[in-house]
């Protein structure tokens, strides 16, 4: 079987098209999963998950929801209002693909660290609700509250930081605090980083303080 017959049986089996990179010759525990915004594709953060943890393994699927022929992980009804019944739905799937991948890949789901930018951010932040025990630690990138859950799971043992862009168009900053106040409710050690003069899009400085943050997850964690 040739490389490219390989990748695309794994999709299959896998459930998503993905992109697997294996750790570093100096390996480490980690794996990033690293969830793309609207548009994206599974090469699209790649970049970004080098530059914050050179180190790690990545693991990186498409969204499987088109909207006007882009990928997304979860369909929306309109710009900020979300398909709940989907979203639910799409996290179920995306929460069994990272465990099969886990066993197919043979990484440790106790040191997968989720990397989101907008609509992956907001399917990881869905993850952290539903299906916490995929998910040591998370980056959200330009996050909006998932929905509220009837009841709100112990996250006592996660790590969250929030990035937002002060003039963020797509993101009121209501949202992002109401969803720093929902992770705070459940536990999590969670940190909010508000970036100055900046909108949706993301920024060096930005991508500094958060390399910084991760080099200094406490040593139980990833």
């Amino acid at each position: 079987m040739t490389k490219d017959a390989e990748k695309r049986s794994l999709s299959s089996e896998l459930g998503f098209i993905h992109k697997f990179i294996p750790a570093s010759t100096r390996p480490d525990q980690v794996t990033l999963l690293l969830l793309h915004g609207t548009g994206g594709n599974e090469q699209d953060l790649i970049p970004l998950g080098r530059e914050l943890y050179p180190r790690a393994a990545i693991l990186s699927p498409r969204g499987k929801v088109l909207e006007s022929g882009m990928p997304r992980f979860f369909r929306r009804l309109a710009e900020g209002v979300f398909d709940l019944e989907d979203l639910k739905f799409r996290t179920n799937e995306l929460a069994d693909f990272v465990r099969k991948a886990s066993k197919v890949y043979k990484f440790d789901l106790r040191y997968l660290i989720s990397i989101g930018y907008s609509n992956g951010a907001n399917i990881a932040s869905s993850l952290l609700l539903i299906h916490p025990e995929v998910i040591s630690s998370a980056v959200l990138f330009r996050a909006m509250v998932p929905f509220i859950p009837e009841k709100v799971p112990n996250l006592s043992a996660k790590n969250i930081f929030i990035g937002a862009g002060q003039y963020d168009p797509i993101v009121p900053p209501k949202q992002t605090e109401t969803l720093f106040g929902l992770f705070e409710k459940a536990g999590a050690n969670v940190v909010l980083n508000i970036q100055e003069n900046s909108g949706h899009e993301l920024g060096y400085d930005e991508i500094s303080v958060v390399k910084d943050w991760l080099s200094n997850l406490p040593k139980n964690s990833p």
